[in-house]
């Protein structure tokens, strides 16, 4: 299996029956295994996740790509795939949750997307407790859907070699091929945070690419995936929406601001960046102010720090600057934000502080959409920081109103506030398309 057997795209799709059965180390690890034999590999996550997306881009050095069938549309989805993989040996797509777990039964699930871009799926089991019953697990799986194609199993967390066996013949009673097993190993385990996988320490992947190179039937793989057939949507060409002319400064860093959706980027016509925890912006020709989401909490010292940065971000928005604020960027945009180790200032744009005390956390998170000047917008939101609710809250005497009503993927609504101030657009959503909000 070398660079010029590789005569046609393979591509394919790494899911699993339900969330922890390793989907995340099984992409990652096939990603690191093909991309450190020469071949180029282009990444794509299903959904609106944006951590499993930098272990992907750490692996194969090139950006991952999220498909989701509610922020977009199935035609959307389509002109991705094709344009990002136009020269890849491999497109290898990561799932989401399991397999046919969507926001609306299988809409949206990993799937959908399978159907979509006609792409086979290489189911990953966990199978550290179960031996032939893994039989009636398999059999309801690939037989659920008839539009679903399989180009095999990989069993993780296997016991012994007698259970590799037992395995083995599951696949066989099934006719399904088994494209792999992997003992349990403890150099797998990958740490977390209250967000998903921690990727302060993008861990190295030379020991799982090696391991699968051992243990995956490289030959089966290519055989189950390989295709001859032009790659689903607009043969190569750019996604299909008008670029802006704005310009957009956008603050970046490794973890304070760094969770954003590529599209977002390319649709201006220029993006300068600036590192929030250390420079002083440059606002002269901006159009916009671009604020993602990501750990300012973890950061919350060095950003206070920078005070001049701060206050040169409070200035533009009291000039009347425009900004999109997501998550950590509306945090950053607050009074303060608490945590168990202090209080910390920031830009005090918005009169809120932020708690992300260990005490006040809890889980938001879902699809969310609304109607804003005759505009849709549609996300996704994940935090477990929170309004803090105190005595003192609001320094101006304002309540906390929101802009509009938000509504989830099914159509309820949600209390996620949508905040507006002057030019201001912010809240705890991650939006899919910002340019709308410059028009």
């Amino acid at each position: 299996m070398d660079s010029r057997s590789v005569k046609n795209k393979k591509a394919f799709l790494i899911a699993a029956p339900a969330s922890g059965s390793g989907k995340t180390t099984i992409a990652r690890g096939m990603m690191a295994m093909l991309a450190l034999k020469g071949y180029h590999v282009q990444p794509f996550k299903c959904g609106p996740d944006y951590i499993d997306t930098k272990f992907h881009e750490a692996v194969c050095g090139r950006p991952s790509i999220n498909l989701d069938t509610f922020m977009t549309t199935p035609d959307h989805v389509r002109e991705l795939f094709a344009h990002y993989g136009a020269d890849a040996d491999f497109c290898i797509v990561e799932g989401m949750m399991g397999l046919f777990d969507g926001y609306d039964r299988d809409c949206g699930s990993s799937a959908e997307i399978a159907r979509i871009l006609d792409i086979p799926v290489v189911l990953v089991v966990d199978a550290k407790s179960a031996a032939y019953s893994t039989a009636a697990l398999l059999q309801g799986f690939l037989n659920f859907r008839k539009d679903v194609r399989f180009a095999g199993v990989i069993f993780n967390k296997v016991g012994s070699p007698k259970h590799v066996s037992i395995l083995r013949q599951v696949c066989e009673d099934l006719g399904v091929p088994c494209l792999g097993c992997l003992l349990k190993d403890e150099e797998l385990e990958q740490d977390s945070r209250y967000l998903g996988l921690d990727f302060s320490i993008i861990p190295q992947s030379f020991y799982l690419s090696q391991l699968l190179w051992k243990n995956l039937d490289r030959e089966e793989l290519l055989r189950q995936t390989v295709s001859t057939e032009e790659t689903p949507g607009s043969h190569g060409g750019n996604p299909k929406f008008t670029p802006s002319k704005q310009r957009v400064l956008m603050a970046q860093n490794f973890e304070s601001f760094s969770f954003f959706y590529r599209e977002n980027v390319k649709r201006f016509s220029s993006v300068a960046f600036f590192d929030p925890e250390k420079d002083v912006p440059d606002f002269s020709g901006i159009d916009l102010l671009y604020l993602p989401g990501g750990y300012p909490e973890k950061h919350a010292e060095a950003l206070t720090g920078n005070e001049a940065c701060r206050k040169a971000i409070k200035d533009f928005v009291e000039q009347g600057g425009r900004v999109v604020a997501e998550c950590g960027g509306m945090m950053y945009l607050c009074n303060n934000i608490m945590t168990d180790e202090g209080d910390y200032p920031m830009c005090g744009v918005l009169p809120y502080t932020i708690t992300a005390r260990q005490a006040d956390r809890k889980l938001s998170l879902g699809y969310r959409r609304f109607e804003l000047d005759g505009k849709e917008y549609r996300g996704h939101e994940f935090h477990y920081t929170q309004f803090y609710r105190g005595e003192g809250q609001d320094v101006r005497g304002e309540k906390m109103e929101s802009a509009v009503q938000v509504f989830d993927a099914k159509g309820e609504p949600v209390d996620t506030p949508v905040l507006r101030y002057k030019n201001v657009l912010a809240s705890y959503t991650h939006l899919y398309d910002i340019s709308q909000f410059c028009v």
